[in-house]
Formats: C-alpha cells, sequence, structure tokens
C-alpha cells in the first residue's frame, strides 16, 4: 500500500500552522477500508519485529518513539497495536507523570534524558519532555514548583522562557542523534468532536469508565489554549533529523497505520545488518558443534 508519509511529516521548513493538518483520513485515502488498513498494520508489525532483530544485534543505532496528543487521542492503543510485535527484551515503554519531589529538584530535562535507550533497544516516551512546553505552558503555575532563579509568581514566566526551552530540547535531540539515536516524534491529532465523542463513549459505556477522569474534562476547557502550544512547540522544534509526524487521530486504524509506516520507512533508512561472524568466530562455533555431535569425543 503506497501513501505518500511526507504528507504527515514537518521538519522545521516553512511555517507550521496547527489548523492546516488533518485531524481524520485526507480524502485522497478515504477508499481504504478498514479489512485493508488492518491487514497492512499486520504486516507492518512482522516487518517491524524483523529490523528491532538487526537493531538488537548491531548495538550501534536506538530507536526512541515520543508519543504526544491530547487525552483521548488513542496513544496507549497506538503503542499497544503498532508495538505489538517487537520483543520485549529490547524494548521499553516510559509513561511520564505528573513530576515527582525528586523530579522538580533536577532540571526539566533530567527525568527523560536518563530514560533515552541504550544502543540497540527501542525506546517508547508515552508523553515526554515535551510536557515541558505544553502543560506548563497552559498551566505556566506549575514553573514555581520548579525552583527556576527569578521564577517567583506567574507573571515571571515570558515567552522568552518557552523560546529558551525549544532551544534547549532542539540541541537535547541534536546530540542524541549524533550517538546514534533516532528520534521520531509523533503528535496524535484530533479534533475536539472527536474527543467529546471518545469521553462520552468512556462515561456511557461501564467497562470504560474506568479510563474517564474528572481531570480530563477540566483540561477540556483549556482546548484553544493546548492548540496554541501545541502548534508552537512542533514549530519551535521539529529538525530533519527529529522531524515531528503529524497523526490524524480521529480515525484510529488509519493513524496506526500511519504510524507504523512511518517507523518501518525510518528505520530502513538505517544501515542495519547482524554482526559478521570472524574467521575466530567461526572456528569456535566448529569446536561447539563438533563436540555437542560427539564427534570431538572419539
Amino acid at each position: 500500500m503506497k501513501l505518500d508519509l511526507t504528507h504527515f511529516t514537518y521538519d522545521g521548513t516553512g511555517n507550521f500552522r496547527i489548523k492546516d493538518w488533518d485531524t481524520d483520513i485526507p480524502k485522497t485515502e478515504q477508499g481504504l477500508t478498514e479489512a485493508e488498513i488492518k491487514a497492512e498494520i499486520a504486516q507492518n508489525v512482522q516487518d517491524l519485529a524483523q529490523a528491532q532483530g538487526k537493531l538488537y544485534a548491531q548495538k550501534r543505532y536506538s530507536l526512541l518513539l515520543i508519543f504526544q496528543g491530547l487525552d483521548a487521542a488513542g496513544k496507549d492503543g497506538m503503542i499497544r497495536h503498532v508495538m505489538s510485535g517487537v520483543n520485549p527484551q529490547g524494548t521499553n515503554v516510559v509513561s511520564f507523570k505528573q513530576p515527582t519531589v525528586e523530579e522538580l529538584a533536577h532540571d526539566y530535562l533530567w527525568r527523560t534524558r536518563v530514560a533515552f535507550p541504550q544502543a540497540g533497544n527501542i525506546t517508547i516516551f508515552n508523553r515526554s519532555h515535551y510536557e515541558e512546553v505544553l502543560v506548563d505552558r497552559v498551566h505556566p503555575e506549575n514553573l514555581l514548583l520548579e525552583h527556576l532563579p527569578n521564577i517567583d509568581v506567574v507573571a515571571d514566566v515570558t515567552p522568552k522562557l518557552w523560546q529558551r526551552r525549544y532551544k534547549d530540547i532542539r540541541h537535547m535531540e541534536s546530540m542524541a542523534s549524533r550517538d546514534g539515536i533516532v528520534i521520531e516524534k509523533f503528535f496524535l491529532h484530533m479534533s475536539k468532536d472527536e474527543q467529546k465523542k471518545r469521553f462520552l463513549d468512556r462515561i456511557e459505556q461501564p467497562d470504560k469508565n474506568w479510563k474517564f477522569s474528572e481531570a480530563d474534562i477540566r483540561e477540556r476547557r483549556y482546548w484553544d489554549d493546548y492548540q496554541v502550544a501545541y502548534q508552537d512547540a512542533i514549530a519551535g522544534t521539529a529538525t530533519k533529523k527529529a522531524p515531528w509526524h503529524i497523526i490524524p487521530a480521529d480515525n484510529k486504524w488509519f493513524g496506526r497505520l500511519i504510524v507504523s509506516k512511518l517507523i518501518l520507512a525510518r528505520l530502513e533508512k538505517l544501515p542495519l545488518a547482524y554482526p559478521t561472524v570472524t574467521a575466530e568466530q567461526k572456528a569456535g562455533l566448529h569446536a561447539a558443534l563438533e563436540e555437542l555431535t560427539g564427534k570431538a569425543e572419539n
């Protein structure tokens, strides 16, 4: 299935306006059936597992997948479906919640920086360091808990602070890229109407009640503020080596298809291969084979 993946990627080139990006299946792809989409995802999951095997064995590169989105955008389901075939031994999912007292005592990038993947591994961030320019942007009172110099009241938080943070994030991600960490950032772009439908679904279906939180409704009141925060964060941190992918999230299965294809496309650009066995190692293998088959005992 051929899709123009550049349609879903912003690498910092040109202006970024969040309202220009689709939240649902683009008109050019609306002929796809759910059965076709699911079949393609299944194949992509298999191909991803194969690529992960080489990534893990080679231990030269690693993969950091960052998922951001508003409440009910489908981050958990996205991770569960797209990454269902990977080897848990080389995969780690990190969910960032409200910062702890210890985390607040460190710099704002500390808790995510130490969670970056080691060579050969895949690490998935369910929310990330971008919370520090999204939630904190919408609720600047949070910064009063971070022990920041010259930030004593909310009025001390100026636009320059966010610009500095965008720069910090770009530098951190650039350093990681130089060290072989491939960074893929996904914003699950959902419409306000779709979020309302999903919240109602959580309330009306007993088996989904556990997903609902009153805090979600409180945050929904800041919808427009979050749109601005996401727009500025994406515009300020998208680069060619660490671009943002704007994923239409109103249709969960289509979004999963695009994410799986984007991850595979990025891995295919890497020179992944199983390590070459040296002559000395081959000799050791032959010796072990002879011993196991009993030839060395005769």
